[in-house]
């Protein structure tokens, strides 16, 4: 597996890491479609050390993740943009995480529950006076309402981040 190239942005604070995953709210997911690339973004959690996603069942993420599970999904955040006096070391202000691993459907109502249950807690907190039962999420796991619900674990086997953090002082602002 290769390494940051940029050593002076790699990040190997696994707390920073942590962090920023659980704060970032879309990620991409990159796969091999034979010999093309395909990549999806979807919102994500992650929890445990793992990343998780979730989506309707069939369709082509379905059948690439089934006939090559290996992924990269991508996480990045772009902060603006910052100047210089030399227009060539004009830069980005970011952070972003690379974890490889591979996808795998999770079939355990449980796991899929909780799962399902730090989503919402992540995109709508506060939004629900319940929790979801396991009751729900196995009715939208199965064909019931054609709209079938599949949750993903990406267990990484590598993880990359790389950061260059805002200069206050230099960031660009917009003036109308």
């Amino acid at each position: 597996m290769n390494m940051v190239r940029y050593k002076s942005r790699e990040v190997l604070d696994r707390n920073k890491i942590e962090a920023f995953l659980g704060k970032a709210r879309i990620g991409h997911l990159g796969m091999v479609d034979g010999q093309l690339p395909y990549v999806v973004p979807f919102n994500f959690v992650w929890a445990n050390e793992k990343l998780y996603f979730h989506g309707a069942a069939g369709g082509r993420r379905n059948q690439i993740i089934s006939a090559n599970p290996e992924v990269c999904f991508t996480v990045c955040e772009e902060y603006g943009t910052i100047t210089d006096p030399v227009p060539a070391k004009t830069d980005t202000a970011y952070m972003s995480v690379m974890i490889f691993g591979k996808a795998e459907l999770i079939v355990d109502l449980d796991e899929a529950t909780y799962m399902l249950q730090e989503m919402l807690q992540k995109y709508v907190p506060g939004y629900y006076n319940r929790p979801l039962s396991k009751q729900h999420v196995d009715k939208y796991r199965s064909a019931v309402y054609n709209t079938s619900v599949q949750v993903y674990r990406i267990e990484p086997h590598h993880i990359t981040a790389k950061e260059n953090p805002i200069e206050e002082e230099k960031m660009y602002k917009h003036s109308k």
